[in-house]
């Protein structure tokens, strides 16, 4: 009874070891699915719409940036949670979810939400209350903003890769908006001079925490609007393998993994020959 039960444990230990090691990868290919059913269905939505409703739903939003003549940022509660006006622009699924951001650069695909509440934080990136709603235009300035280094998804842990020069499309609507990376900083948490509207120009800038792991600061990568070219776009994802790193994730499962398994195998091997030695004497 305690060999089984000793061998019982010996499973139980290899189990949560291999769960442990496997649980980034597999919880953020379980994150990317449901980040791809919501991007599909905004799709759909968008696919039975108008262009009288796509008129009337960009008209709302652009007379809402009109009010919004210097980025202000949440300084307590109700500012991070928005307003309804803030809520009813831009969701035309009534999710919450206005669009989607691509940059080829990373490969990466993320739907944009109201609000940069932990849960919108968990599974997308979160719309900044009280800048520029994301629709374009002159002395418009939106600010998107996405964790690093979650052990449950990937979300914005690649943004330090990109590069000036590079681009980032917002997909809004029927619309694609395209934005030529120009500037990127690394400020303290409380820096927001360079997320301010500029007058006469049209900007995005995607934020999140820096140093990876350490996040005592933020780092800011700011988009000009370029005219959308598909052939860019294209272009754009052959970078993707030149900036593809094996991180320390992938090195547990990939390495890891099988060296538990042998370690595991071998233990079983050992057991079961010491069983046979002791019956036999």
């Amino acid at each position: 009874m305690k060999k089984r039960l000793s061998t019982i444990i010996l499973i139980a230990v290899f189990l949560v070891g291999l769960g442990l090691m496997m649980y980034p990868t597999v919880s953020d290919l379980i994150n990317k699915a449901h980040q791809t059913v919501a991007i599909n269905n905004y799709e759909k939505t968008v696919a039975q719409m108008t262009k009288t409703d796509f008129r009337q739903i960009l008209a709302d939003a652009r007379i809402y940036n009109l009010d919004i003549t210097s980025n202000e940022f949440p300084r307590d509660k109700k500012d991070l949670e928005g307003n309804s006006s803030y809520h009813s622009a831009m969701n035309p699924s009534g999710n919450g979810m206005m669009g989607y951001l691509k940059i080829e650069a990373i490969d990466l695909r993320l739907p944009i939400y109201h609000t940069t509440d932990e849960t919108v934080l968990q599974s997308g990136v979160g719309h900044v209350p009280t800048t520029s709603l994301p629709v374009g235009g002159n002395g418009t300035h939106a600010v998107l903003s996405g964790h690093r280094g979650l052990p449950s998804a990937k979300l914005f842990t690649d943004l330090d890769k990109v590069q000036i020069g590079d681009y980032f499309f917002i997909y809004i609507l029927d619309d694609i908006l395209a934005y030529k990376v120009d500037q990127i900083k690394t400020v303290l948490p409380a820096d927001t001079q360079d997320l301010q509207i500029i007058k006469g120009e049209d900007h995005v800038t995607l934020v999140t925490c820096t140093p990876y792991g350490i996040n005592t600061h933020r780092l800011l990568i700011r988009g000009t609007r370029v005219p959308y070219d598909s052939t860019v776009e294209e272009a754009e994802t052959a970078k993707v393998s030149e900036r593809k790193t094996i991180t320390v994730e992938q090195i547990a499962v990939y390495a890891g993994a099988p060296a538990l398994t042998v370690i595991f195998i071998a233990a079983l091997v050992v057991r079961k020959k010491q069983k046979k030695k002791e019956v036999s004497e």
